[in-house]
């Protein structure tokens, strides 16, 4: 049956992406997932409809994929590693103090004001959400999307400096959003009394040191290989070794493949004598490698949308969410931008606050951890979250994706 769901979703990729290449000419990564929205919509009730059943019951019967499962336990740390083998420490080094306030600060507030502002929403709507389930929807709707920070927003000629802070802030957050996950779903199950700071230093400090270890080791055998193909089965084995050794001890994963990228970059650049041929093809693998995965990705979110038409008073519920996602980002970077020194390229804190806050999109991450709340919560708090999660991830993948450029230009008028 796995040969089949590949078969499948690599078709839809690419119909998906030939129609989108001759027709419609937008944005890869937002034309995958609009399509795939669009297939779910027309042919799930088509397919009720010739089977006598329920839509509802025909998408339960028919999701096969598990998107937790894919990206947690499958593909995250190869893509992570990916977006990550490219940046320069040098660059890294330069807007370290910039990126570790959006990374951690700023996600850390986005939680506490989406959660705050759901858990307002809740009182005055009359639906039973207590504060430490709102404070877990924060920690799954605060990290933005390192794959839509690098495949889309790339894109769009912001200037580098910027766009490295946006990339920056989004290979880090992961890490930070899933310790605020696991402290807030802890206060939910009351299973676990750990602090943030102490599960965060776990996972961060822990993570450090496995990716470092990891790549360090076995860079000594990339180093002397002579077979290129060796090269790339030996940066797979580094990042995976990172990311499997962490999940084991309770370290996150996420930022454990981000320093693997890192460190790999740095090495290569300083002690690895690669002919530029063989070079190329390293980066040229990764680049394709992360192309499949992330184009599997889309087209899943995608699909699996038609979830949330499922739910009661859909609508409202999307509206609350979106709106207390981009209120929640709005104030979570104009407190970050207090502290986090000067902002490059020419930006006041206005401009930068308006770019962020429309930049900041969501993506596979949060799907993956809305759906790990399902054994934890009642059906209904479950559906809200989720239903809020998809809600949120396409409006910032679609709508915003597809505005950010005309939006970019408008700010990037007024700061010149």
């Amino acid at each position: 049956m796995t040969l089949y769901l590949f078969v499948a979703v690599i078709a839809l990729v690419c119909i998906f992406g030939f129609f989108n290449e001759k027709v419609t000419r937008l944005t890869y990564e937002i034309s995958l997932m609009l399509f795939s929205v669009a297939a779910g919509l027309i042919l799930l009730p088509a397919s009720a409809v010739l089977n006598g059943t329920s839509a509802g019951e025909l998408l339960d019967s028919t999701m096969l994929f598990d998107i937790q499962e894919f990206l947690m336990e499958g593909v995250l740390c190869f893509m992570l590693f990916a977006g990550s083998c490219h940046m320069k420490l040098s660059d890294f080094k330069q807007h370290a103090r910039q990126i570790t306030v959006l990374a951690f600060v700023c996600t850390l507030l986005g939680a506490c004001f989406y959660g705050g502002l759901i858990y307002g929403a809740s009182l005055l709507l009359g639906v039973d959400l207590s504060l430490p389930v709102c404070l877990m929807f924060g920690s799954i709707i605060a990290p933005t999307d390192p794959i839509a920070a690098t495949g889309i927003l790339s894109k769009f000629g912001l200037p580098k400096n910027i766009s490295f802070l946006i990339q920056g802030e989004s290979l880090f957050n992961d890490g930070v959003g899933v310790a605020l996950f696991v402290c807030f779903s802890g206060m939910v199950t009351a299973s676990s009394s750990d602090s943030f700071l102490g599960v965060m230093l776990k996972e961060i400090l822990g993570a450090v040191a496995v990716g470092a270890a990891a790549t360090v080791l076995c860079f000594l055998m990339f180093r002397f290989a002579k077979s290129k193909t060796l090269r790339i089965f030996i940066s797979l084995l580094a990042v995976s070794l990172s990311y499997a050794v962490c999940e084991k001890c309770g370290f996150s994963g996420a930022i454990a493949s981000v320093i693997c990228g890192i460190l790999f970059s740095a090495l290569r650049s300083r002690f690895s004598a690669e002919p530029q041929e063989e070079a190329q093809s390293f980066d040229e693998f990764w680049e394709t490698l992360d192309a499949l995965f992330n184009s599997a990705l889309y087209v899943m979110l995608g699909l699996s949308f038609v979830r949330i038409l499922q739910m009661e008073y859909v609508i409202l519920l999307s509206l609350v969410a979106i709106t207390a996602n981009l209120l929640a980002r709005a104030g979570s970077l104009g407190i970050s931008s207090l502290i986090m020194g000067k902002i490059p390229d020419g930006y006041d804190k206005l401009s930068f606050i308006k770019l962020l806050t429309w930049g900041g999109l969501r993506g596979g991450l949060s799907v993956a951890l809305a759906m790990s709340t399902r054994d934890m919560l009642p059906e209904s708090a479950y559906g809200i979250i989720l239903g809020g999660t998809y809600a949120v991830v396409f409006f910032t993948t679609v709508v915003q994706g597809l505005t950010m450029k005309p939006v970019y230009k408008r700010i990037s008028r007024k700061i010149t």
